[in-house]
């Protein structure tokens, strides 16, 4: 069984960057969120099994067997050693995923779409959760520090998350820089803690028996599920691992995992674990109990920092994963901020960010504490995790030639232990876990909203359009006012007329000199080789049809693409030339075939879409807008 994939390994970032320095990196973006699990994950899982109960030895062993067994299963070996070998082109995450299947099977899979839109819109959930659990378990380490300060965990922990979104429009280059050492300091104080406290009570290393986590599960019941809810916190994050290959490459990602940060995770846990057996009563901080009184507040300050770089870590990822939608077409164009020259995959939306800090905010406010903000975190996790399970099926067996039976055997088991983690979530529904559920459900409408309201467009749109042969056959006999220069005009569609060319012929009564009729693909890659980029077709004296195709990761420039053309022979002049653009005015109708609040959505949606002159990075004094109204 031979896997027909790229490694990306191969691809220019990681071989000019560095082994080393790659490994660093991602140890400050990639681990952030499943790196500060310890704060919260084992304490609520605990306090989950005994469910009011002192806390005993087989409760203890339980958790930490359940957490060893997680952490090595889902995390290790189903995304660290094979998901991560399912890069699209060097690039991961559920939305590559969903592209890289749908390119194995050599059509669009309405599925495996699906799939993909569920996936992202339950990390987009994540992305809201992640900020206010991470910030809030750091900021709680001043309770224990100064009982008196107890009133001010929220409001501290509202201005730290204020001023993580307020400085997103300045970049990450500069803070970046620093993630990967303290993250590096954050796993070593971590693993230190664990490790003094292992001697505590030594025998806590019992719990590396499965035998532990089975019996506990098998001989408690519902309350087992919910410990196993409560467990799931440990593994959260674990899908980043894949959504951030593109950024540092297949093998620093492992090596960073196998050799640094699980050891410091697993010794961590281990560490807590005997210090409670030893003394039940920590349970209660038994994180920040590790540590003697004077060391509590530079813990905080360590803590604090560390879940900045989570937080921030999980809304970048937000940010490409938004932005590969709509690259995809599963939503409106969002204005896309570059915040790096250097840096391609650093960008800043303004509109995402404005959600997510909203949302953000409101979690925290509602919530108050992490106990209560566990309850709501997991399912979004879980979900995820279940769609790329299935994804990851397909890629299996058709890209990589594996057959059916044995791509199956492969994934049912990871699948069946998502699952297990998913219902185990569903029981917390009521406590919180409807929050996350609720934005993606609401996420999957809108998505669905725009696809659906695109095709119908594109079907009113199309009974009205001229076939672009017969408008040049009918120019050709009576030609009209011809003028000097050359005129674009964008379609989406070149076998048909654009309208921006019928209204100008129509209204202007004039031909340009050359006419370039432009169609923007997205290929379902990631990046698009610059000699795959322009491809122009000349179909007579006056007119030629050019195709630019973008990867979902790029951000499209056309005149810069145009520029190509310079090397097949075409004289493009940015000066000489003027873009035709159709602005639609849309209006809601009763046969749209969609329900009107659906009508009034994908207007609104098709209203906030950034501009395409914006977009697409056309100089606004090249750019003619022709208007035409249109009733969906």
């Amino acid at each position: 069984m031979t896997a027909s994939i790229t490694s990306t390994e191969t691809h220019e970032g990681p071989v000019k960057s560095g082994f080393w320095s790659l490994t660093l990196g991602s140890i400050g973006v990639v681990f952030g969120d499943i790196g500060t699990s310890p704060l919260y994950a084992f304490h609520e899982a605990v306090k989950a099994a005994a469910h009011g109960e002192p806390v005993s030895r087989v409760i203890v062993l339980g958790v930490l067997s359940l957490i060893l067994w997680a952490l090595l299963i889902v995390v290790t070996a189903k995304y660290v050693l094979l998901l991560l070998r399912a890069d699209n082109n060097g690039e991961g995450g559920t939305l590559s995923l969903m592209a890289l299947g749908q390119r194995a099977l050599g059509r669009r899979s309405w599925v495996l779409l699906a799939l993909g839109v569920i996936g992202a819109s339950m990390f987009i959930g994540d992305s809201m959760i992640t900020p206010a659990i991470s910030v809030l378990s750091a900021v709680e380490g001043l309770k224990l520090a100064t009982p008196a300060l107890e009133h001010y965990v929220v409001p501290v922990t509202v201005l730290i998350l204020v001023l993580l979104f307020a400085v997103q429009s300045k970049g990450t280059a500069l803070v970046a820089s620093a993630f990967g050492p303290v993250m590096v300091i954050w796993f070593t104080v971590i693993a230190v803690m664990g490790a003094v406290h292992i001697a505590d009570d030594p025998s806590v290393l019992a719990a590396i028996n499965p035998y532990y986590a089975v019996q506990f599960v098998l001989s408690h019941g519902t309350i087992g599920l919910v410990t196993l809810g409560a467990v799931f916190l440990a593994v959260t994050g674990g899908e980043a691992l894949y959504a951030d290959l593109g950024h540092f490459g297949r093998k620093p990602i492992q090596s960073a995992w196998m050799f640094f940060v699980l050891p410091a995770l697993l010794i961590n846990y281990f560490g807590q674990g005997a210090l409670v057996l030893s003394d039940p009563s920590a349970i209660q901080h038994s994180f920040y109990r590790m540590v003697p009184d004077k060391l509590v507040l530079p813990l905080v300050g360590l803590a604090t920092a560390a879940t900045v770089i989570a937080s921030q870590a999980v809304i970048t990822g937000a940010y490409s994963l938004v932005y590969q939608a709509v690259q995809l077409g599963l939503l409106p164009r969002f204005e896309v901020r570059y915040t790096s020259e250097s840096h391609a995959g650093q960008i800043y939306l303004p509109r995402v960010n404005r959600l997510l800090l909203i949302g953000v905010m409101l979690l925290v406010l509602l919530f108050h504490t992490p106990s209560n903000l566990a309850s709501a975190y997991g399912i979004a996790v879980s979900t995820t995790m279940v769609a790329d399970g299935i994804m990851g099926f397909v890629v299996i067996w058709k890209l990589w030639n594996w057959r059916a039976a044995a791509a199956a055997a492969v994934i049912i088991p990871f699948v069946v232990v998502d699952l297990s983690f998913f219902s185990a979530n569903l029981l917390k529904l009521l406590e919180g876990a409807w929050v996350p559920l609720l934005f993606g459900i609401v996420m999957a409408g809108t998505i669905w909203t725009w696809r659906k309201g695109s095709g119908i467009l594109v079907q009113k749109t199309r009974r009205i359009e001229v076939p672009l042969d017969d408008l040049i056959r009918s120019l050709e006999k009576r030609p009209p006012h011809i003028v000097k220069g050359t005129a674009v005009f964008l379609t989406s569609d070149p076998s048909f007329v654009p309208t921006a060319l019928l209204h100008n012929l129509k209204h202007n009564k004039v031909l340009h000199e050359h006419n370039v009729i432009l169609t923007i693909e997205t290929a379902q890659t990631p990046r698009v080789d610059l000699s795959e980029r322009f491809r122009m077709e000349k179909i007579s004296d006056k007119f030629s049809k050019v195709r630019l195709r973008f990867g979902f990761m790029e951000q499209p420039n056309v005149p810069k693409a145009l520029a190509i053309a310079r090397k097949q022979g075409w004289q493009f002049d940015i000066m000489s030339t003027s873009f035709f653009v159709s602005r639609r005015s849309l209006k809601a109708s009763a046969q749209s075939g969609m329900p009107l609040w659906q009508d009034h959505l994908f207007i609104a949606l098709s209203r906030s879409a950034n501009d395409a002159t914006d977009y697409f990075q056309i100089p606004t004094g090249r750019v003619v807008e022709v208007g035409t109204q249109v009733t969906i």
